[in-house]
């Protein structure tokens, strides 16, 4: 495994009452502990609408979606909505149709749409 796949770049950013989370790299066994702490930090201490953009994802692994989920579910308990995930067809799609995670969180096309809660992907299996 090269250096670039145990790297992991987050970028924030605001827009209203939402957060956008825009991953890129490798969300895996080393990276997936920093998310996780970013999203948890997030989802206990405001009230936004959480948006993780997934589309510059080059791998997810179990320990990745096990920081999605945790993150879903603490949203979930302090009274949040569903995290909003942001994925294109490609490897990420098929994974969360494989799990059926695709019918737990709430999937769009892209940022816009996640924004504003429309299009939203179906499950396809």
């Amino acid at each position: 495994m090269s250096h670039e796949e145990l790297n992991i770049d987050i970028k924030t950013e605001r827009s209203g009452e939402s957060i956008i989370f825009r991953l890129r790299g490798a969300l895996d066994i080393a990276t997936s502990p920093t998310i996780r702490a970013a999203l948890l930090e997030e989802v206990t201490e405001h009230r936004h609408k959480v948006v993780v953009d997934l589309t510059q994802l080059n791998f997810l692994d179990s320990t990745g979606l096990g920081a999605l989920i945790g993150a879903q579910r603490r949203a979930l308990e302090r009274g949040g909505e569903h995290l909003r995930l942001v994925v294109t067809e490609g490897p990420i799609s098929r994974l969360l149709n494989i799990t059926g995670l695709m019918e737990v969180f709430a999937v769009y096309p892209s940022v816009e749409t996640a924004l504003n809660g429309e299009n939203r992907v179906p499950a396809t299996l």
